[in-house]
Formats: structure tokens, sequence, C-alpha cells
């Protein structure tokens, strides 16, 4: 993914989707809001499960020409023939993702708040890192990626950033000269009408 102009939308699927209703609704935001990409994100590790949302899925963001890549499983990616993988462990991965799928494939690592290991996962070919939660919360340990963190990316290191977990439009309006990416999951499909509420957010960029 090479970093656009202004930010741009990462979509993230929420930890378990119900595969009867699921992919209308990502239609529907797919076909209301221009989005970069999208992260099959499910909470099981069940194989079967996991193939039969990927299959699913694709055909939605294939026939919109949008990105899928999965979180974790590179073998999968390559044997489902999704566009990439995303990475959470870091730096760790990013050299044996890139050897499994290939130059072409999107390889993405999630770095928390480190600019060490985000730097390291960029030297080890990551075409994005992502930084996140944007803010602290009651959960984990309520660590989380500051702004400075942003700033400081966007203006030593080439690599794209999106900034993901516990955006509102205040934190939007805060990252957006900084950040390449939103990654927005919970925060839209919580709600009723998840084109609308991302309809608020994308303005909150402006």
């Amino acid at each position: 993914m090479d970093a656009p102009e202004q930010p741009q939308i990462y979509l993230i699927t929420p930890p378990e989707i119900e595969l009867s209703q699921f992919p209308a609704q990502l239609a529907a935001v797919l076909d209301a809001h221009p989005v970069a990409c999208v992260r099959l994100a499910l909470a099981t590790r069940d194989e079967d499960r996991l193939s039969r949302a990927a299959d699913t899925l694709r055909e939605v963001t294939h026939a919109r020409d949008v990105a899928l890549v999965i979180s974790d499983h590179s073998l999968l990616a390559e044997r489902l023939g999704l566009d990439g993988v995303h990475l959470g462990d870091a730096a760790r991965s990013v050299r044996h993702a890139r050897k499994t799928l290939g130059e072409d494939a999107i390889v993405g690592s999630f770095c928390g708040g480190s600019r060490h290991d985000g730097m390291a996962a960029g030297e080890a070919g990551a075409d994005y890192i992502s930084f996140g939660p944007v803010q602290g919360s009651g959960l984990d340990d309520g660590s989380f990626a500051e702004a400075d963190l942003f700033q400081w990316w966007s203006e030593v290191i080439e690599v794209p950033v999106v900034a993901e977990g516990a955006l509102d439009e205040a934190q939007i309006r805060a990252l957006a000269p900084y950040t390449d990416f939103f990654g927005i999951g919970e925060e839209i499909w919580r709600h009723e009408n998840p084109a609308e509420t991302l309809a608020a957010l994308i303005k909150a960029m402006g």
C-alpha cells in the first residue's frame, strides 16, 4: 500500500461475524465510501471458519477492487489467494511472511506503540506499520500509541503508517496530518448504520 496524500480508510472486520449478514454490511460500506483495504481479523483459529469467511468476503472486496488481507495466517493467505497478511507480532514474522507470499503481497505489521519495533518491521520489509490503540483504556495494560509517535514517523520514515484502535472523531482530527491510513473496525460495526458512522469519521479528517 502506497502512502496516500490524505489518510485512507483501512477497514477491520469484527472478531466475530455472521456470514449470513456481514458480507452485505461490508458491501454497503464499500459502496458508500472509498476504502483502501479490508482486514479479516476473526478471533477464531478454526481453519474451516477462517477459510469460509475469507472466500465469502473476497467476493465482496474483489468485486469492488479492494484488497483483502488476513490477520496473522500467512499460509492461509497464500492458499486462499488473498492480497496479503497483517502480522500482530511486530517485526518477528515479517521476513518469513514476505518469503511465503512473495514481493507483490501486502505484508503489514502491528507494533503497538513501539518506535523501535516499527523501524525493525520496516527494515524487514513490511509494506506498512500499524500503531495503536491511539488512546488508553481500562483494557490490557492501558498503554497506547501517542500522537507524537505518528508525527515523528511521518517526518522521518518513508514506510506508510496506520493508526488503529480506540479512534473517535477527536483522535482522527488530531492524527489526520500524520497518518496514511486509519484502521477502523469496532468503531463502526457496533452501530446500526456502519456506513453512516464512517461518514462522520471521514468528515473529521477534513
